[in-house]
């Protein structure tokens, strides 16, 4: 038997809207990851880009568990020496809540060309409003944090 490689011209790609309204940020990150990537297709090739398109919208309302609104820090340099700059998440959440997501899902991603390519595959927006309708994105529907029955 022979191995089916897809070719580029054969990739399927569609579109995808995730709520993101009281579901925890890692477990909204790693599946957004995921599809991102292409894992969730019979045919995945780990050396194509064989994701689909994620919409995330309600940013803001994304949940962190146990003390991480008060102790998560996001780094980043200013490029001049000791400028190491600190970040509470309890503040990130306040100005850019699409940064907290963007950060974690780009941080599930390879490190790499190809990680950045699928990067761009993902839109993420603050409230319920998105200029992606025209793609007619299916709803994606990802646990959230203890569920009410």
């Amino acid at each position: 038997m022979k191995t089916y490689m897809p070719k580029a011209e054969d990739i399927e790609r569609s579109w995808y809207v995730v709520d993101a309204t009281g579901v925890p940020l890692g477990r909204l990150a790693s599946e957004i990851a995921t599809i991102l990537r292409g894992k969730h297709k019979p045919a995945f090739t780990p050396h194509l880009d064989m994701g689909d398109y994620v919409v995330v919208i309600n940013a803001e309302k994304v949940v962190v568990t146990g003390k991480k609104w008060d102790k998560k820090l996001y780094y980043h340099h200013t490029g001049y020496p000791g400028g190491l700059k600190a970040t509470v998440y309890k503040d990130m959440a306040k100005k850019f809540p699409e940064r907290i997501i963007e950060l974690a899902v780009r941080r599930m991603l390879p490190q790499n060309r190809l990680g950045r390519k699928t990067f761009k595959k993902l839109k993420v927006y603050r409230g319920e409003k998105h200029p992606h309708a025209g793609q007619n994105p299916e709803p994606l529907e990802i646990k959230k944090y203890r569920e009410e029955e």
